[in-house]
């Protein structure tokens, strides 16, 4: 289980208790936060809680580098092969990952399958944000064709070794099914619960989404045009 955040400090703690709660004999698990340059009482709050909860790890940005870095720095130093992510807001329903984990295991999936996407079907976002997002969703959707409603979920569970061999870039979160299926893996989307924000504020708005976005989207959109996959025949010789 990886947890970006950045200023979160009221969050911490109930979320990390829905985490434990929800994961416990379910499975073998860890749980990394990742304190993205926190200028509040987040690491303190966080170090109190590794005590009752020997499973949590926390590692520490002396300045912020952004969603995406402290997602790759919590997955490269996570020690399962399946990773779990969520956003610290406690927007993310930590009641959702026991079926995402499932469905790895049910054989009506792909195959090839290295990414599960969660999918807020029902939103609980003020009416700009629903907004913005459905208009971003579908361009981006069209462009780059990845077949996924809802790429700026925060819950997603996918293969830690796909996830560290893909391009690594700023934002890039937001593109993980296009740069997933740019490398052969499939993905399939699942609907998963949404809360309203109880505490704390957004460290989005429109313009650090809106454009910012534009200009990766046509970055990303640039990759999957120079990547070729090829289909491996069987040695003549076996």
């Amino acid at each position: 289980m990886v947890v970006p955040v950045k200023n979160e400090q009221d969050n911490v703690e109930p979320l990390v208790r829905e985490i434990a709660a929800a994961l416990s004999g379910n499975t073998t698990f860890e749980i990394v936060y990742v304190n993205d340059g926190s200028t509040d009482a987040t690491q303190a709050r966080l170090e109190v809680l590794k005590s009752e909860f020997p499973m949590l790890r926390v590692i520490r940005h002396r300045a912020s580098c952004g969603q995406s870095r402290a997602v790759t720095t919590g997955v490269g130093a996570a020690r399962y092969e399946w990773i779990a992510t969520l956003d610290g807001d406690g927007q993310n329903d930590p009641a959702d990952i026991p079926a995402l984990l499932a469905k790895l295991a049910d054989p009506a999936q792909p195959p090839n399958l290295e990414l599960l996407a969660g999918w807020r079907s029902k939103r609980n976002d003020t009416f700009v944000r629903r907004i913005s997002s459905r208009i971003a969703n579908g361009v981006r959707s069209r462009m780059l064709k990845d077949n996924t409603p809802d790429t700026g979920c925060g819950l997603k569970v996918f293969a830690r070794e796909t996830f560290l061999a893909l391009p690594n870039f700023d934002h890039m979160h937001r593109f993980l099914p296009a740069l997933v299926m740019r490398n052969g893996g499939a993905v399939v989307s699942v609907p998963v619960h949404h809360r309203a924000r109880e505490r704390g504020a957004s460290k989005y708005g429109v313009h650090n989404r809106l454009w910012v976005g534009i200009v990766d989207l046509f970055g990303v959109a640039w990759l999957q045009r120079r990547v070729r996959l090829p289909v491996i025949e069987a040695d003549s010789d076996l």
